[in-house]
Formats: structure tokens, sequence, C-alpha cells
């Protein structure tokens, strides 16, 4: 890929290679590097990584081994700079290369080049500590440990080069959405020239005539705003959590290029309140396709998030994590925010219920395997009645929905007949699963039931007040919706508990929309939200008197 290319694709699916050098003083010309760290980001996700102590081939000073804990005895064998200059350079490639404090880790770099009478790489450059005071402007201080703090990123192994790349990396990966969301930054150009311009306090643009009574009426309160050039037509669409604070980024003197654009080429600005920041979302996606706006992407970016999916197209169906949600046949539960959460629930099922684990080839082969032998699958490859695995299912099903007594009890009791039988090391671990299980008791994941067939009511709580959010099945209604003009809301309620509702067959590509950006929203603000299941209750009277604030 030329640079040409590279520049203009998307910042998330560019190549970044975060550097983090630790060394023997803050002199490049004087000092040298002990310890190099590598992180590898593509499509927004680390991949790889890479570390060495480098022989600086002289002490290391007192006060460098406390800060780092690296001693002289780290060194000891470590290969000099020039040794690993080749694998630096194929490690970095023609990625962009980034680091918290660029001006500092590229000074070694060229020194330590120059010292090896190599020739430097000339990749282009990325500094989050620059990004970090245009992005992360209110924060008071942008150092790494703040960024990490604020951002509430785990820093490990601080003040050690892999330890301080990685947490880099993580800071970077969240910068993204920011950079995006906020400034209109879309492709690796953009980035890279945002992170340069100029800061200026006064914060002021020029403000044509027509915009300028517009501007004085935006509210602080989430919506969707509009740019309209001079025929009346829809430029941009955009949404906010706060409409006025957001928009203060398009006049600013080192607004983004985008931005910029967006300005010249509108002359009115209008907008439409919302109550809360998800219902701006939902309501930016359906108006942008149909509008169509010169300066909108109809691609949708949504947060990470992972699920558990009941795979009921294999025979005899098992739990595995996904990172994809649809509408078919299978059964999601979830959101949970991260990989490991999903991973762990599932590892606590396979130890807990008697499900088949196998494979496709495996299970073909109908032959009973270890694990029907220690009494941990039901064999359904080679028992014709199966009702025990459906019962095992169905306890499976329960403990997804948060009923967590059955497992624990089950395994108390495996734990008991294992000590009995002095099998200490077999026991220990039951007992760690069932402290997985305890732990899991607040639940991980948002919805107690299947997403795809929740029946759930939503209240949403914010400083500008109440949201009502409906979930049938796989459809989401919002109260007061802008862009539906029946507002089914009501109607969607009344039809639940009169019996009338049958929807599942009725989805379309809008409803996969809605409920995507749905969950994304509550897994990153779940502490907003409060949800009501309508099996719980009889009528929508009874639901809505335990509404507390409705």
């Amino acid at each position: 890929m030329n640079s040409i290319e590279l520049l203009n694709i998307p910042m998330e699916k560019a190549e970044y290679t975060v550097l983090d050098f630790e060394t023997t003083g803050t002199s490049a010309a004087h000092n040298r590097v002990i310890e190099v760290g590598l992180v590898k980001i593509k499509n927004a996700k680390v991949v790889d990584t890479y570390q060495s102590f480098v022989d600086p081939e002289c002490l290391i000073p007192f006060h460098i081994t406390q800060i780092t804990s690296i001693t002289n005895l780290d060194i000891v064998g470590a290969p000099t700079f020039y040794e690993i200059i080749d694998d630096i350079n194929e490690f970095i490639g023609n990625s962009i290369l980034v680091a918290h404090n660029m001006q500092f880790d590229f000074s070694f770099l060229k020194h330590e080049y120059q010292r090896a009478e190599a020739e430097l790489i000339t990749n282009k450059t990325l500094c989050t500590l620059k990004l970090a005071r245009k992005i992360y402007a209110d924060l008071p201080s942008k150092s790494l440990g703040n960024l990490t703090k604020s951002l509430r990123i785990q820093h490990k192994n601080v003040h050690r080069a892999l330890g301080d790349a990685s947490v880099t990396a993580k800071v970077l990966i969240k910068m993204f959405k920011r950079a995006r969301d906020e400034f209109e930054i879309e492709n690796v150009k953009d980035l890279i020239t945002f992170q340069s311009m100029p800061m200026n306090k006064k914060n002021f643009t020029l403000i044509k005539k027509s915009m300028a009574e517009d501007i004085t009426e935006l509210p602080d309160k989430p919506g969707v705003y509009f740019f309209k050039n001079a025929k009346g037509n829809i430029v941009y669409i955009g949404k906010a959590k706060s409409i006025k604070k957001r928009l203060q980024n398009y006049f600013g003197s080192n607004a983004a290029r985008k931005p910029k654009k967006i300005v010249q080429a509108a002359s009115r600005i209008e907008f439409k309140k919302t109550n809360s920041e998800l219902s701006a979302l939902i309501t930016e996606a359906e108006l942008i396709k149909v509008h169509k706006p010169k300066f909108n992407s109809l691609l949708k970016k949504y947060s990470q998030a992972y699920f558990i999916k009941i795979d009921n197209e294999m025979e005899y169906a098992r739990p595995k994590v996904t990172s994809k949600f649809e509408f078919d046949d299978n059964d999601y539960f979830g959101p949970y925010a991260n990989r490991e959460t999903a991973s762990t629930l599932v590892e606590i099922v396979n130890k807990t219920f008697k499900l088949r684990e196998c494979t496709e080839k495996d299970f073909k082969k109908k032959k009973s395997c270890y694990l029907s032998d220690i009494e941990r699958c039901t064999a359904p490859c080679c028992i014709e009645d199966q009702s025990e695995y459906t019962e095992e299912m169905d306890k499976v099903y329960e403990f997804l929905r948060g009923q967590n007594q059955f497992a624990v009890n089950r395994l108390l009791d495996k734990m008991k007949t294992l000590s009995e039988e002095q099998k200490f090391e077999e026991a220990a671990l039951i007992r760690d699963t069932i402290q997985n299980i305890l732990n899991q008791l607040k639940r991980a994941s948002i919805l107690a039931e299947p997403i795809n067939k929740a029946n759930a009511f939503i209240q949403i709580r914010s400083s500008f007040g109440r949201e009502y959010i409906l979930m049938l099945q796989g459809k989401v209604f919002i109260k007061d919706d802008l862009t539906d003009e029946k507002n089914l809301f009501n109607s969607a309620i009344d039809d639940y508990f009169s019996g009338t509702i049958n929807i599942f067959d009725k989805l379309e590509e809008r409803d996969l929309e809605r409920t995507k950006i749905t969950l994304s929203w509550l897994v990153k603000n779940r502490t907003q939200a409060q949800l009501y299941y309508l099996s719980e209750y009889s009528s929508k009277e009874e639901l809505y008197l335990n509404i507390k604030g409705m």
C-alpha cells in the first residue's frame, strides 16, 4: 500500500505500531535505550506484540532502576540495538508509528539508528499526547497515567516498555470513536492532520450570518441536528448528547477538516431534541438512510459487544461465544462488554451442565467420549432417548437468565463427592467454578432473556429526563419516536398484553439495526437503564404502576 492509499483509508482500518522505550536518561544524544516494546494494531484490535531488553553498552543508573525495575543483571546477554534493528523494521513494516509523546521516543529511535549506521524509517507518525490535548481537552492532565485512569483502562507494568505501549494502544483505540463522533474525523490523513492543528484559546471562527441566529437557539440537550445548504437540502445529519456542546467543535478555529467543509457548505442549522442519547443515535441512523446527505457515511460502526449464541442449527445445540447478532433461528444471550466475560460463562456452562462439546465431525462418529465417561455429557451421539439433554439445555437457559442456584447446588454436590474421595485438586477446580458463578450474580449480561425473544420495557434515566424504550421479540419501539408517524409504542404494549402481537416474522433490516444500536448503547450505559420484563406483569396498568418516575 502506498502512502496516498494509506492516508485515505478509514482510521480504524489502518495498521499502527505503538512504540515505547525505557532509557538510561532523558537525553537521546547522551543516553541509551534499555528496553523496547512494540504493539501492533489492525482493525482497531491488538494483533501482535514485541518486547526486548537492549544492551546499552553502559551501566543503568540507580534512579532508572528504581523507576523501571530494570537492573544491570537484566541486560546481561541482551542484544544491542544494532542487533534488533531488523526485527524492529520487520515488525513496524508500513504501519503508522504511534507513541505517547512521540517527540521523546522518536528522538531515541533516531539516535539509535544513527549509532547503528542504519537508515531511519520514514513511516507516518501519530502522537497520542497531541491527540489527547484536543480530544480530551477538558482533562487537567494528558499524561498516560491520567488518561488511563480517566478512561478506566487497567495499566499493568507501569514504566516498562511493553506495558506502556500496550496501554497506549488501548488509549488510541478509544480515541478512534471519540475522534469520529465528536470531531468528524474519518481517515488516517484527517487524524494525522488533526494532531498538529494549532490550539486557539479564543476558539472562534467566522460564522455566516444566516447561521448565527440558529446557533444561539441550540439546546444543551440530546438530539439530532441538520446542516442545510442555501437550497434547503440537508448536507449533514449528526447526533449528540448535548447539541449545543457538540456543535462548538464545528465552529472552533481548531476544527478538523470535515467539520470545516460541512460549515462551508451549510447556510442553516436545524435540530430536533430527543429524551436520551440512545433515541438520538437511532433517529440519526434512520434519517441518514432517508436523506442520504452529502457528508454522511451510510456505514454504521457499533461498539464491540459479545453474545452467547445457542446454535439451534446444530443437532443438539450448545452455547458458543460470538460478536455477531442476527435475526435467525438461534437464541442470543447478552450483550457482554468483553469476550472474556462471555467465554467465562460458556466455560461455566460446560463444566456444570452435561452438554456436548465435540465438533460436528466427532459427533457424527457416534462414539462415546471421555466427557461421557466422566458424566460431563449425556452422550447424544449414541443414545437415542435424549430427554435428559433437553432438560440440561433448559437448565442452561435458566442459568443464562441469571438463575444460578441449581448450578451452584450441583457443583457443591460434586465438590463434596470429590473431597470424600480425596480428589482434592479436582475439588479445588470445582470450588473455583463456583466462585466464578458467584461473581456473576451481578449479571454481566444486559438482558435476562434471549435477545431475539426478549419482551422488555426499558426506562432510561439521565439529567435531561426520562426515555422509554420497548423491546418486543426483536423490534424496538421508542415513546415519542421522531421517525415513527404512527407512534406505535402504546399500541405495541396494548397488543402484547392482549395477546394479539405476532411480529417476529415481520422483522426487517431496520429492526436489526435498531436492536444493535440499542444493545451497543446499553453495554456502555447500563447504569442509566432500568429493565422491566413484561412477563412479570399481567397488564399495562400494573407495569406502569411499578415504574418509578412514570
